[in-house]
């Protein structure tokens, strides 16, 4: 009996160590205070275009295939104008297309009923704040999920305001979307023209796109399947697709 009790308390050590590390692993990934992963670097001209417009201008649309860092690279900006204090919020929308944005028929509240059309915000977020930073800034409001639907009537003033999957909105959505930004704001616009959802003739992003180029105060930044950041592969598919 004495010896099974030994190695029953040797094997809950063993385990306990085993959850304690899983737990608190310190490798460079985790550690969100490292200033490595806090240093963004484009990796083409045009991911530079488009960093320094974002930087620059109130309105940013980037338009360009998938893979190209449109995503990351607005996330990015968003995280570090909330910790210079230029935003006191980041506000992010995009169309849940598959549902119809008749999201009262999901379960869940609110986050949890746009959890998976948000998945790549959530990926890029968790990467620049960490697990428990995303999870605070969301629960204090810091960081708002604002649907499509439900942007109407709204001006978002001192916020940073991210509109994703643009190629999924109508026209009339999107120039409803562009006329909530306020004071103080910044607000990019993200999409693929070549890749929507919707019937191509109602996806209103390239029209957006080319009726805001040239004015002043606004950029609309092309990127191009040398801009993508995934594996090689990517690029070359979608040069033939």
């Amino acid at each position: 009996m004495a010896k099974r009790a030994t190695r029953r308390a040797k094997l809950h050590a063993i385990d306990s160590a085993r959850v304690h590390n899983l737990v608190f692993d310190k490798s460079p990934a985790n550690d969100r205070d490292q200033s490595y992963i806090r240093k963004v670097r484009p990796r083409s001209d045009n991911q530079r275009i488009l960093m320094e417009a974002i930087e620059a201008k109130p309105l940013t649309v980037a338009l360009g295939p998938a893979g190209t860092g449109k995503t990351y690279l607005a996330i990015c900006a968003a995280v570090e104008a909330l910790d210079s204090g230029s935003v006191t919020r980041i506000v992010l929308s995009r169309p849940a297309v598959e549902a119809g944005e008749n999201l009262g028929f999901l379960p869940g509240d609110m986050r949890e009923k746009l959890d998976p059309y948000l998945r790549p915000l959530w990926d890029a977020l968790n990467d620049r704040l960490g697990a428990k930073r995303l999870r605070q800034h969301l629960d204090d409001g810091t960081i708002e999920i604002a649907p499509v639907a439900f942007m109407r009537g709204r001006t978002l003033n001192n916020s940073f305001v991210l509109i994703d999957e643009a190629q999924n909105c109508t026209y009339g959505q999107l120039k409803m979307l562009l006329t909530r930004l306020g004071w103080h704001s910044t607000m990019v616009m993200t999409g693929d023209p070549d890749q929507t959802d919707l019937l191509p003739e109602l996806s209103g992003l390239a029209s957006i796109g080319k009726k805001l180029d040239g004015l002043d105060d606004v950029a609309v930044v092309h990127l191009t399947d040398q801009d993508v950041v995934r594996h090689p592969l990517v690029g070359r598919m979608l040069s033939v697709l």
